[in-house]
This record gives C-alpha cells, structure tokens and sequence, in this order.
C-alpha cells in the first residue's frame, strides 16, 4: 500500500536521535521509501553510517557535497518527498524555518518542498515551553506546518516536564495517516463502538466477556485514516487510542447506550463491534457479596439491546453489526441482520484459535441487506477493517 510513498526524514541534534532510527525501520517494514537528511550536530550523536544502513539508502548531511548524480539534491528531495517528518525537531531548526532561514541541506530542503512537513520537537522543557519557541511554532501551524505534540516526563538533563520525543509509533502513525492513500470518507462522521461492556454483581465483582476491543479500534483507526470524524465509544480501558479519534470510556451496557444514542442522530455511518452484555444481575448488591458455605446463585435479567434500538431508529445511518458465533455461523448472523434492520453484518467464528478473542487476525463473512457475502481469509483485523468500509462505499 506505501511502496510507491516516499518520507523525507530530517535529523536534528538532540539525544532523542536515536529514536528516529526505530521511526525509519518501522516505516521501512511499512514498504515505505525512506530518504534522511542529517544536520551536523545530529552526526555527533548517531553516525550517518548507522542511518544509512536502516533506511537502505545515502544519508545526506553537507549541503555542498559532490553529488553521487546530477541532480540538485535539495531540489530532487523537496519534489520525491510525499511528507517530510522532522524527527527530533529542535528549537533551532524550527525557529530557522519559522523566520525562513535555508541555511543548511535541512532547512533549504524544507523551505523547497510542497509536501506535508510535519515536526516533532524534543528538547529541554523550559525551552519548548520558552514564549519564543512556542511563538514559533503557533507561526509554522498558521502556515500549514504540522506539530505532534511531545510527551511529559523525565528528560535527559534530568528535568521532569513536557519536551520528550513521542513513541516512534506514535510518529509512524501520525505519518502514515498522512500517507494513506484512501480519502474517501472525508467530511463524514463514522461512530464506532468496540470492546465488552461489564455488569456489575457488587462492588467487588461483575460479570463481562472475552472481548479485547482491538476489533473496533482498528475499525476507528481505517475510517480516522480514510478522513472521517470518528468518535469510538469503549468499554476497553488498555489499549492506546490512536491520535485524532475521540474516546469516549464506558463500563455497563446503559452507558454505552447513553452515549452511542447522544451521538447516533449526527452520525454517517455506525459501526457495532462491542461485544455488549446481553444480561445483567436482577439485584445489585451495594455491599460486598460475602462468601458462605452454600452456593451463590444469581439471577439475571435482559439487558438494553442497543443494535436492536438503533435499527428502530436509523434513517440516514448505514449502520453495521457483528455477530460473533460458535455454531450455525451464517444463519445466525442473517437473522440478525434482518430482525435489527441493519445495512451489513459482519459474521466470525469465535471458536478458532488463530482469530477469536485477543487475535491481531480476523477470519469474517461480510454480509449486506441486498443479500450480498463476501468472505475474507484470514487477515490482520486492520485488513477486516478496510474491507469493510470498502464494502459500505461500494
């Protein structure tokens, strides 16, 4: 999907140098061209050497080095780069381009380019959080620059605050979305809901499902990418949601209905891929259940079934469920589409090891109301996800 995308990578000295080695090799893996341009104080901290060898192609670090073609490199890069990720940025680099100084391969480069740049400071807290620097980079995003923001913590002069370079898979997820080459739902608003819900026996103790939620959050992170608004509501509470999706934490069934409905009137497209509790315990105990000699038997009664009143109330939604089974795979999930009113369901087999609960993989049925199945093989949830809103734009 990224071999034919090009990232230029701009190195600036700072000791989160290193880092920007792991942000190379994992968009190298993504198939994704990586070319690197290294001011000189960043060769002090990481060879060029080193750079070369991870991103399988000439580090460029001096402005008027004899070319290895005839090519104006500062030229030939600004044209091949479809985005430049300044990586770490420093203060020194970002006021350069800010006041609009091209004084080194760096910057000349940036300053040459239509592309996408797009930095991620790292430096001292007390200079990111400096009224100039910050004045700087408020100019730069008038402009069009972009800016993922840098993570709190301990820095490495020992000072605790915000200035650290984000998780390289923070940075390759900020790019790739940039890069990805599907815009088809820009302008639209995708709802989506994911993970289990929990049902409370007392204050101790509740009952919920299997359910990791990485379903749905890959469902949210393909339409953030396609350029949906999305609002992703979770009853997980462990995965990293992904930057430029609102999150809305649930725990219960009503929760999660209460939110879904609040947001269900504005939506485009709602996707269902909770696994919500279908029941709940008739009486819920305020106090600790205290433990006894004899058995603990609990009743339980229905729950909101949330599909099925979205389905009453859909007009303008495409709205798509899940049925996860364990036998009479397609027949169940047919039923379920038809009596919840629903544009598509897609059907798995909880049953299988390689792609049931937990799994990064998936194994699904695709089915829409027109009668329509496709059937994928085995792919990664990220792949489902795809298919899936390639299938409700078809």
């Amino acid at each position: 999907m990224y071999e034919d995308k090009c990232v230029v990578i701009g190195v600036t000295g700072g000791i989160a140098v290193y880092k920007a080695l792991d942000v190379i090799s994992a968009l190298r893996k993504k198939g994704v061209k990586t070319k690197v341009i290294m001011t000189e104080s960043a060769t002090k901290f990481v060879t060029p050497l080193t750079f070369q060898s991870i991103s399988q192609n000439m580090v460029i670090t001096d402005m008027f080095a004899e070319p290895k073609a005839w090519k104006i490199q500062h030229i030939s890069l600004a044209q091949e780069a479809d985005i430049m990720l300044i990586a770490p940025a420093t203060a020194n680099v970002i006021g350069k381009v800010a006041n609009g100084i091209a004084d080194d391969m760096l910057t000349t480069t940036i300053m040459a380019t239509k592309a996408k740049v797009i930095f991620s400071p790292a430096m001292n807290t007390n200079m990111y959080e400096n009224p100039i620097v910050q004045e700087n980079i408020e100019k730069l995003k008038r402009f069009g620059y972009e800016f993922i923001e840098p993570d709190s913590g301990r820095l490495a002069c020992g000072d605790i605050g915000k200035g650290k370079l984000p998780k390289p898979e923070v940075i390759v997820d900020e790019v790739l979305k940039n890069l990805y080459p599907k815009k088809d739902l820009v302008g639209k608003k995708v709802l989506v809901t994911a993970g289990p819900t929990k049902a409370p026996i007392d204050p101790v103790r509740y009952i919920t499902n299997r359910s990791t939620g990485k379903m749905g959050y890959a469902i949210a992170t393909e339409a953030r990418d396609r350029g949906a608004e999305v609002t992703l509501v979770s009853g997980a509470d462990f995965l990293e949601c992904p930057k430029g999706i609102e999150l809305i934490n649930v725990q219960t069934n009503s929760e999660m209905r209460e939110e879904v409905l609040k947001h269900y009137k504005n939506s485009d497209i709602v996707i269902k891929s909770a696994a919500v509790a279908d029941y709940k315990p008739k009486n819920y105990s305020k106090e600790k259940i205290k433990k006894t000699g004899d058995d603990l038997k609990l009743e339980l009664e229905r729950d909101n079934d949330i599909l099925l009143e979205l389905g009453k109330l859909k007009k303008n939604q495409i709205l798509v469920g899940f049925a996860a089974e364990s036998n009479s795979l397609l027949e169940n999930a047919n039923k379920k589409l038809k009596n919840k009113n629903l544009d598509f369901i897609v059907a798995n087999d909880i049953t299988s090891k390689e792609t049931g609960f937990g799994s990064d993989n998936n194994k699904v049925f695709i089915i829409s109301k027109n009668g329509k199945v496709d059937e994928l093989d085995t792919m990664s949830k990220r792949d489902v996800a795809r298919s899936i809103f390639d299938n409700i734009l078809e």
